[in-house]
């Protein structure tokens, strides 16, 4: 793989020299959520050049970090995916996530807030420790997308699209309360009360959603 090397015996520098080029983090954290095409990658991320990507992802392939596959008949689609190798990266990406969001406050002009960008503050923000004994599936639906939650046991299992049986769907109808939920400036009541916010199910695991999903 045409790649820059750091000529350092290191694990830290083996790993950049595999993901430390611009964007490759990010097409990691994509497919973390599950196969895409190349046209979902493209969405996900819609500043990336369309060489970018695609240099990206055969380097990627060439780690041993990602593959592709054709889809069965009649989808006649390529999708890209994690291997398991690539996999393992997860909890290396949430680490990273959680250091950089304590920079964040408000978006930046010109900055896009996508569904994998949302998928990945659900797994930086999630609090174990809240969750334990906890079987619940969520359905987030924020307008221009929907992003589904499973918690089995504490395990937490992020993706796009919805959920097949939730127990609780919150769906956002203005402003930024599921934001609002996770960073504690408001409560559960209050964004029901509000009206910024419709859920359906159980509306006891509303407040348990703020207290596992916390900024």
């Amino acid at each position: 793989m045409a790649t820059r090397e750091y000529g350092q015996f290191c694990g830290l520098a083996r790993a950049m020299e595999m993901v430390g080029e611009r964007w490759a983090v990010l097409i990691v954290r994509n497919l973390l959520n599950g196969p895409q095409r190349y046209t979902d990658l493209r969405r996900g991320m819609p500043a990336i050049p369309t060489n970018i990507l695609s240099t990206r992802l055969k380097q990627l392939e060439e780690a041993g970090l990602a593959t592709r596959r054709a889809l069965p008949h009649p989808e006649r689609a390529v999708v890209y995916e994690l291997t398991d190798y690539g996999r393992d990266l997860e909890p290396a990406l949430i680490a990273l996530g959680r250091w950089g969001a304590r920079t964040m406050t408000e978006p930046r002009p010109g900055e896009a807030i996508t569904a994998e960008s949302v998928a990945m503050s659900f797994r930086t923000t999630y609090r174990h420790e809240e969750a334990r004994g906890v079987t619940a599936g969520f359905e987030i639906r924020m307008g221009e997308f929907t992003i589904h939650l499973q918690i089995a046991h504490g395990a937490l299992t992020v993706g796009l699209g919805a959920h097949p049986a939730p127990d609780l769907v919150i769906e956002r109808l203005s402003g930024h309360p599921v934001r609002d939920l996770m960073s504690g400036s408001k409560t559960p009541d209050e964004v029901v009360a509000d009206g910024s916010v419709r859920i359906e199910g159980d509306p006891v695991l509303l407040g348990r959603f703020a207290e596992m999903f916390r900024f």
